[in-house]
Order: C-alpha cells, then sequence, then structure tokens
C-alpha cells in the first residue's frame, strides 16, 4: 500500500544551548502496541520532559494508535486488556516479524497456550490470529511513513507486551539507518533481563536499566561526543548497558532519584494530540495519569512475598505535598479528563493531612485512583472521599488471618472486611483480588474464607480469583528454598516469544512457574473458596445481593434491616446500649474494648465482659457481625449520622465507672422486627 503521512505531534524546541557544546542528537521515544490507548505512557512522558528542559530535541510517538486504528480499537482493546496477560498473545502476534514465519512453532503455542492452558474458543483464537495479516504492512508504513533521524536516538518503553513489537521495529530502523541509535528501557529491560535482550540482540545498542531519569539524558549527551570520550562517558553513567568491542558490558544500578520535586512536569502534549487524530483511541476515555511517590514504605519494611515491583528501587520517595497539587493543578486545566488516576505503588499516609485536603478544593474533572494500605482508618476513608478519591487498589488479596501472614501483608481478615465496609459507605470502589496457592497454606485458611464471604455479601467482592504468579524480583523468587518452593523455571510461554539459540531464558523471564516442597503444597481447599467467591460476584453484578443497613430509632436504639438472601431474619430491633456495642464494633474491636466504650459513654455505670461477648457471639451468629474468635467488627452499613468518631471520644474516658455506678446488663435474647422497617 502507499505510504502516508502519519500524525506525530507538535515541532519540538530547538537546541538552546552554547554553540560550542556538542550539540546532543535528536531523539524520538517509541510507544509501540500494546501499550494502553486510555492514558498517556508516564515514562517516557517524564524522559522527553527532562530531556526538552536540557535543550535536547525529542518527540514521544504514540504507535500503538496508529496500529489500533489499522485493527480497530475493539480488537487491539481486547488483546490488550481482555486476554489473559501472561498468554502474552499480543507478543506472540509480532514473533513472525522478528524472528520469520515458522507455522510449527505458532501450530504449538495456539494448541498449548491458547487453547491447551487458557481454553481460548476458536472464535476468539482466530480473530487473535486475524491481526498477523495487518503486522508487517504496520511495520513498513511506521519505518516508511514517518521520517527518522539518519543519525539520533530511538528509545523503546518496553513493559508487559511490548518487548517483541518493539523489536521488530527496532530491526528495521537498524537496517534501514544503520548509523541511528536504538536504546530500550522500561520493566521488560531491568537488570539482568536488559543484559540478556542485550546479548541477544545486536542492533539494540543501549539499555536503560531501572530508573532512567538520569541515565537517559547522559546517555543522549554522551552519544554525541567523540567516540573515546563517549566511550568514557557511558562508563560512568549508572543503569547503562552498552557494547565495549562488540561484548556486553553493564555499569550496574541506575541512580535512584532521591528528590522527587526535582522531576519536570510529564508533557503529555503528544500524547493528546495523537489521540485527536486516532478514531480507536478518542473511542476510549482519557486518563491523566500523575506520580505522587516511588517505591513502596511498606515493602520497604515488610516486603510482601509475592510481590515483584519496584525491582531494585524499593527505597520510599515522595513529592512534597506543595509540589504535587501544583501539578496535578497545571495537569488538569491543560488536560481535563473524566479520570485521574497516580501511579504510586502506595499512598504517602503523610498526604492525608496535606495532599487529599487540598484535593478537596480543586474543581477535579473526575475521580481519582490511589493505591493505598489496607489498614486504614474509618476518617482516612471519609477524607479519601472528600478527597474524590473514589476507587482504591488497597491490597487486600485474602480474607485468612493466615494467608496474609504468609504474604507479609500486615494487615487481617477483619480489617479488609472493616475497609470493605467503610468503602462501601462512603462510595468508594475497591479493586481487590482473592489470590490462593500460597507455599504453607491450609485447608483452614480457605474453609475460614468460605465462612465469612457469604456474611459480606453486601459488600464488595473480588474482581478476580487466580493463584499466585512467580514474580521476578519477589522474595518468592529471590529467596524460593525458604518458602518452600523448588525447581524455578520461566513460564512454557517464553519459548515461544524467545526461539533464540544460546538464549538464557531464565535471564529473559519475568514470569515464573515452580514446584513446592513436600508439606509446603497449595491446599484443593482454595477451589470452593474461588467456586463461592465467584458466585457472590455473580450476584453482586446482578445486584440481587441485599444489604444490611443500621437505621437508628427515636427512643435512642438501633434496627438492624437485613436484606440479604439467606438473612436470618429481616431486622434485630435493639436497645440504647446495644447500640453502642455496634457503634463500637464499627471498628474492629475485642470484648474488652467494647466495655470500655460503654463504661466511657455512661459514666457511673459497669458492664459485664461475659454480657457483652454474649451479645456480640449472637450477632455473630446472625451475620451482623464477624470475628476472629478475639475481635469483633460489624456488617452493618452505617448512615452518616451513627459514623462514631471512636478516636475522638475515647480520649474523654469520663468518671470511675469501674468502681462505682450500677450493673446495666444487656440483652443476650434479642428483639426482632417482622419487617427491615425500624
Amino acid at each position: 500500500m502507499a505510504a502516508k503521512q502519519l500524525h506525530v505531534g507538535a515541532r519540538r524546541p530547538r537546541d538552546s544551548r552554547s554553540p560550542r557544546a556538542p550539540r546532543a542528537l535528536p531523539v524520538i521515544l517509541v510507544q509501540m502496541p500494546w501499550g494502553a490507548l486510555e492514558r498517556p505512557a508516564l515514562g517516557i512522558s517524564l524522559l522527553a520532559a527532562e530531556l526538552r528542559r536540557r535543550g535536547i530535541d525529542c518527540e514521544v510517538r504514540y504507535l500503538n494508535m496508529h496500529f489500533a486504528d489499522r485493527i480497530g480499537g475493539d480488537r487491539y482493546q481486547q488483546i490488550a486488556h481482555e486476554l489473559p496477560h501472561v498468554a502474552f498473545a499480543g507478543d506472540w502476534l509480532f514473533t513472525a516479524a522478528l524472528y520469520g514465519s515458522d507455522p510449527r512453532r505458532d501450530a504449538l503455542y495456539l494448541d498449548e497456550v491458547l487453547r491447551g492452558q487458557w481454553q481460548l474458543q476458536r472464535s476468539a483464537i482466530d480473530r487473535i490470529v486475524g491481526v498477523r495479516e495487518t503486522i508487517e504492512p504496520f511495520l513498513a508504513e511506521v519505518l516508511t511513513g514517518l521520517s527518522w533521524p539518519e543519525n539520533g536516538l530511538v528509545g523503546f518503553t518496553s513493559t508487559f507486551e511490548q518487548n517483541i513489537a518493539s523489536l521488530a521495529l527496532a530491526r528495521r530502523l537498524k537496517r534501514r539507518h544503520p548509523d541511528l541509535a536504538i536504546a530500550f528501557g522500561g520493566a521488560n529491560w531491568e537488570a539482568v533481563m536488559g543484559r540478556e535482550l542485550h546479548r541477544a540482540f545486536p542492533f539494540v545498542d543501549y539499555v536503560c536499566s531501572g530508573e532512567a531519569d538520569l541515565t537517559l539524558p547522559a546517555l543522549v549527551e554522551a552519544h554525541a561526543l567523540p567516540l573515546q570520550s563517549r566511550q568514557r562517558q557511558l562508563q560512568r553513567t549508572p543503569g547503562l548497558v552498552f557494547r565495549v568491542n562488540g561484548a556486553t558490558a553493564d555499569t550496574g544500578p541506575a541512580t535512584p532519584i532521591e528528590d522527587l520535586d526535582a522531576l519536570p512536569v510529564p508533557v503529555f502534549d503528544d500524547y493528546f494530540n495523537a489521540r485527536d487524530a486516532s478514531t480507536a483511541a478518542r473511542q476510549v476515555p482519557a486518563t491523566l495519569l500523575f506520580e505522587g511517590s516511588r517505591g513502596c514504605w511498606w515493602g520497604a519494611k515488610s516486603h510482601c512475598t509475592f510481590c515483584g515491583l519496584n525491582g531494585h528501587s524499593m527505597g520510599y520517595r515522595s513529592k512534597s505535598p506543595a509540589r504535587l497539587l501544583g501539578e496535578i493543578t497545571s495537569q488538569i486545566r491543560r488536560w481535563p479528563c473524566p479520570t485521574l488516576e497516580a501511579v504510586d505503588n502506595i499512598l504517602d499516609m503523610r498526604y492525608f493531612d496535606s495532599v487529599l485536603p487540598g484535593l478537596e478544593q480543586l474543581d477535579l474533572p473526575g475521580p481519582i485512583f490511589f493505591e493505598v494500605k489496607a489498614n486504614l482508618k474509618r476518617h482516612h476513608v471519609a477524607s479519601l472521599a472528600r478527597a474524590r478519591i473514589l476507587r482504591i487498589q488497597p491490597g487486600i488479596e485474602s480474607l485468612s488471618d493466615h494467608v496474609l501472614q504468609l504474604m507479609r501483608k500486615g494487615t487481617t481478615a477483619l480489617r479488609n472486611v472493616q475497609l470493605l465496609k467503610w468503602c462501601r459507605e462512603y462510595g468508594i470502589s475497591v479493586d481487590w483480588n482473592l489470590l490462593y496457592a500460597f507455599p504453607g497454606e491450609t485447608d483452614a485458611d480457605y474453609e475460614q474464607i468460605v465462612t465469612l464471604l457469604p456474611k459480606v455479601r453486601h459488600l464488595q467482592m473480588p474482581g478476580s480469583c487466580g493463584p499466585i504468579r512467580l514474580d521476578r524480583f519477589s522474595p518468592y523468587f529471590e529467596h524460593p528454598e525458604t518458602f518452600g518452593l523448588e525447581h524455578v523455571r520461566p513460564m512454557p510461554v517464553y519459548r515461544f516469544l524467545y526461539p533464540i539459540e544460546g538464549l538464557r531464558l531464565h535471564d529473559v523471564a519475568y514470569y515464573f512457574e515452580c514446584s513446592y516442597a513436600r508439606g509446603r503444597e497449595p491446599s484443593p481447599a482454595a477451589r470452593n473458596a474461588v467456586a463461592v467467591a465467584e458466585a457472590l460476584r455473580r450476584e453482586s453484578d446482578s445486584g440481587t445481593a441485599g444489604s444490611l443497613q443500621a437505621i437508628p430509632r427515636r427512643d435512642g436504639g438501633l434496627s438492624l434491616a437485613d436484606t440479604r438472601r439467606g438473612a436470618r431474619v429481616a431486622a434485630l430491633r435493639l436497645s440504647r446500649y446495644e447500640r453502642l456495642i455496634v457503634e463500637r464494633i464499627d471498628e474492629v474491636s475485642s470484648p474488652a474494648q467494647v466495655v470500655e466504650y460503654l463504661q466511657a459513654a455512661n459514666p457511673g455505670a459497669t458492664f459485664d465482659e461475659a454480657d457483652v461477648r454474649a451479645f456480640l457471639d449472637e450477632l455473630v451468629g446472625y451475620e451482623m457481625a464477624a470475628t476472629d474468635g478475639l475481635h469483633y467488627v460489624g456488617l452493618a452499613l452505617m448512615p452518616g449520622a451513627l459514623r462514631p468518631t471512636l478516636e475522638t471520644f475515647s480520649r474523654r474516658r469520663q468518671g470511675s465507672s469501674s468502681r462505682v455506678g450500677r450493673t446495666i446488663p444487656i440483652a443476650v435474647r434479642a428483639v426482632f422486627e417482622d419487617t427491615a422497617h425500624a
């Protein structure tokens, strides 16, 4: 087909540095399939901003959008988001363009991976395979229809299923423009993965491993120097992989950015210009990304056993509140989008007193997404809602105390339920998954989950259920023998993606599988928990889950109205004292803490802990509370008028009620109503 001119964005400012300094070569940063259509690539948007700040000509090209226009937005989104991620169908589609046709290898991939492992239907597989015929025309068009500098640097960002597509175009660029420098970076090229891929693909000149905020600008400036000076400069640049006398050399880990305020504001003009020109991209609402922090403050203290995020940059750093609020303000004014997403691994707890109040004052175009820690207090959840952080990912992962301990999550099943309840009250959507197959889990762990899940059917159910993956950089991967894991090997799919003789697949793969040592095998009872969770999710999606509501009465008492399927009673009518108990177990509490709360609310009175425990157990029996045997949490949703400020209340601690006054009995037998109306 005839080549056509593709939209590549606005012209870049020219180099304003001294004419005596070597002029840095122009840079093009590329986002290939299967990068998301709905959001800009934050990493290369930051790098482009830094290069331009240094006076270096830089352009970001969203070639993923051009490919989506070629195959259709719906098909692109299906492959990018709906297929199992570790099937790597998006990567596989470009293998023939990189290595040449191999019908036998392709047939094995379709049979073993898509049909065998993931059990895709023939219609779905045919739809995927049909994309292959569009790939060569796409690569030819971007190669000849866009202008590429004879001397310059083209950098590819590669995360998830972008590697093979990026390599296929990089090979063609190098063949057509031999003096063009080719660089790769992103999660697929960090540490040993980058070194092995660099060794395997000689047309790749450089790899920026880890945080490239300092590495790439130093590389670009060094590349403009004469060869000997360039080599000396490259050897002094941390985080860089390059060739010395034809052999792969490595300068070690990149230098992490300690002062995030020193980073530039990312430039998104290339993304929105490309989006305006793309039919497929305009079909999906745009999401504006921002970055408040890097690393994980929890992982730095207690690295979750299955988590492979952050690689070698776990140390936590965050922007100052003023910088972050200023950045968000300027970006939403320029690029108003329906949603905003923080790319942070975890929310800085200090932001609750600074950034979140500031967000309340902004005229936000839409809700915000953040990843948070699960053991938040009620006032934290209320702050999230006021700041319009209406979607969170708290890393709940399980409703078994023992499994959460195996993960090193630092939370409990009851605290996870507590957060789900509060989020439901404040209208916050929770992204969470039910994970299983942890070494050391037991049948009892999943019996606990099966018991608890139906009681919380009125709360948000897990979005998906699945076994854990063994990810590079996770404690499970780094120290498998410590956890009873054996024979760690790359997932079989990698042999279809990198059929290169002499390639060390173990050094290229990010996802692995393993065997379990005797006594550490996964529990077969997990299957039952998964079945229950999926059935309850379908019930929730259909709108038939019902609810459990706390309703105040004029006499000072409380009714708990239960419309959940299989409810033991329609409503439970409670006295004023019983209402106080329900208020206290709004937060996970022991019977002793409940008694303390009752006495603080009723100076001069005493309460019997045995009576309180009996009442709490009765609530558990009617599935209006949950317990781990030592602590209790109420399951009823609390209207605004009933949401207690327990932390403020407990500081009052009036009277000496433990020694004087009358004893107030707590009814063990509750009074039921015939309807759910108080």
